[in-house]
């Protein structure tokens, strides 16, 4: 998450599995012997839909979205539209803990919002492999729930401690750590490069990260440590939640 000045007046930011990959073939052909089977509530692999699935259970098979790509593809377009409008974007996306109380749907579109070019590309490339594999994991409203949770958690927590600023608050670091925090707990084997160099496990990196925005929580590096510090306990509260519950996500 970065944070931008803004200048005001003075006053007072899977792998899909099928059932029969499981089944005892030879006890099954026996059980199907004579039975009459109904083809027309079947995929294009021959698998049987589910009944009743409404329009939202049909998008993953429809289209070769997902909620992380969505949320990719988003955050680009405003980033866009912040070099054509950027008063607009700045002012009435980002959010400002001075007017969070006149513009409270900012606590959510800060999200969406990147300062710069470097700033949007660390971040996509962030929710490109770990937004992403969480997803795969725990599926689509799953992750959204974690990964918007995480980032209004964050941004309420930095609020508090920048309470009266006029300091804009912009990106999706929060999310993002919320992320990287419930794969910690879920999904221990995987390695990280930390910093693109440095191979540890994914459990050691959040401690890395963690102990970081501690040492530099209160440095005017314009970093909103307390927000990714925030962000990050949410996922791993997620994790804690689900690790005894595989049936929610895939090793």
């Amino acid at each position: 998450m970065h944070l931008q000045s803004i200048l005001y007046p003075a006053k007072g930011s899977g792998k899909k599995s099928y059932p029969w990959q499981e089944w005892n073939l030879p006890g099954l052909s026996l059980a199907l012997a004579g039975r009459r089977e109904d083809y027309r509530n079947r995929d294009e692999w021959g698998a049987p839909t589910a009944p009743n699935a409404s329009w939202l259970d049909r998008i993953g098979a429809l289209m070769p979205v997902s909620y992380s790509g969505i949320i990719l593809l988003i955050c680009i377009l405003v980033f866009l539209l912040s070099l054509v409008a950027r008063g607009f974007v700045y002012d009435y996306l980002a959010l400002i803990p001075y007017y969070v109380f006149e513009r409270p749907w900012t606590i959510l579109t800060h999200m969406f919002v990147h300062f710069s070019f470097d700033h949007l590309f660390f971040n996509m490339l962030f929710l490109f492999f770990f937004g992403m594999e969480l997803e795969r994991r725990v599926g689509g409203r799953k992750f959204l729930q974690i990964y918007i949770l995480s980032g209004i958690v964050a941004a309420l927590a930095q609020t508090v401690v920048t309470s009266g600023s006029m300091v804009g608050m912009v990106g999706a670091s929060g999310a993002l750590f919320g992320a990287l925090g419930c794969l910690a707990i879920i999904a221990p084997e995987i390695r990280v490069l930390l910093f693109f160099v440095i191979p540890m496990s994914i459990r050691w990196a959040v401690v890395v990260f963690a102990l970081i925005d501690f040492l530099f929580m209160g440095s005017a590096d314009n970093i909103a440590h307390m927000a990714h510090i925030a962000g990050l306990f949410v996922g791993l509260a997620f994790g804690q939640m689900m690790k005894n519950q595989p049936q929610f996500y895939y090793r």
